[in-house]
């Protein structure tokens, strides 16, 4: 084994980073581990969430050029490197029937065609460990889909020396993980230490969604990264997305002290191993180190 640890983490927009994993990334960065982001769109056809920057016509004008500078500063913020795959946002389709996606979107390319780049920067990074998005994409955004099976492609693919000739030497990665921030019994636990000490909670209406759907079945949580100490950190990568992200929203409204206390963990599923490892795990490189 190499001296430092590599970790890969795939995301379909920029902000995906900010908010699925990046307390465990900054983690792993303060421990000395080299960390990428691939970031596979330009998330071009986001909305703007912030009210205080709604409407303004330079953001809506230059959307891509500042959720590139919004990018930079959340990844100066977690210590990490950012890599562009440069598909086009596909946009998160809306209404009865859903409108087709638009020509030329990342969702709508060929898995391999979208993976050749990724392909490239695996034998290239080469990382031990990669992370992304469970087959329904954490939640069913078209590009959050697509990443997934760009990123199993990829990560399949990337140690074959017949296949993506030209895009380097082959390389393995040891371990795939699918991101689970949004679990059902995190959200629950912290649920619910919000009612006990408030009276009330930002998670009644998810909780009311979760039980009226009750379609969503619960992953298998296999791996919980301790990284309370980076929640802050976590945050303000998140901030730094200013388009996306209400500073007033429901998103920062439980107090961190409880955060903490409650949850102190990011969660994964481990997808695939090369290694030999025992779950539950408490590290992406368990079996590796």
């Amino acid at each position: 084994m190499e001296d430092r640890l590599r970790l890969m983490a795939v995301h379909a927009h920029p902000d995906d980073e900010s908010s699925k994993g990046a307390g465990t990334m900054a983690k792993y960065v303060a421990e000395g581990v080299e960390v990428l982001v691939v970031t596979c769109t330009g998330g071009e056809r986001g909305d703007v969430l912030n009210p205080r920057l709604k409407g303004d016509p330079e953001i809506e004008a230059n959307i891509h050029e500042v959720r590139r500078a919004e990018m930079e500063r959340a990844r100066q913020i977690l210590g990490v490197a950012q890599a562009w795959l440069g598909f086009v946002d596909s946009g998160l389709p809306e209404g009865d029937p859903l409108p087709p996606l638009p020509e030329g979107c990342f969702a709508l390319e060929k898995v391999e065609t979208a993976a050749e780049p990724l392909v490239r920067l695996m034998r290239e990074f080469r990382p031990h460990v990669v992370t992304t998005y469970d087959e329904n994409g954490g939640y069913p955004h078209p590009d959050h889909i697509q990443c997934h099976r760009v990123s199993v492609e990829a990560f399949d693919a990337a140690g074959d020396p017949d296949r993506y000739p030209g895009t380097g030497a082959p390389w393995q990665p040891l371990k795939l993980y699918y991101n689970q921030t949004f679990s059902r019994a995190r959200v629950m636990a912290l649920h619910e230490a919000m009612l006990e000490r408030t009276g009330s909670s930002p998670y009644e209406g998810w909780m009311e969604r979760w039980d009226e759907r009750g379609d969503r079945l619960e992953r298998e949580i296999t791996t919980h990264v301790n990284c309370a100490d980076y929640f802050e950190v976590r945050d303000q990568a998140l901030l730094a997305h200013a388009t996306q992200v209400d500073p007033d929203g429901s998103w920062f409204s439980v107090p961190m002290d409880l955060q903490k206390a409650v949850w102190p963990t990011e969660d994964f599923e481990l997808a695939r191993s090369l290694v030999d490892t025992a779950i539950p795990e408490d590290d992406l490189f368990a079996g590796i180190r």
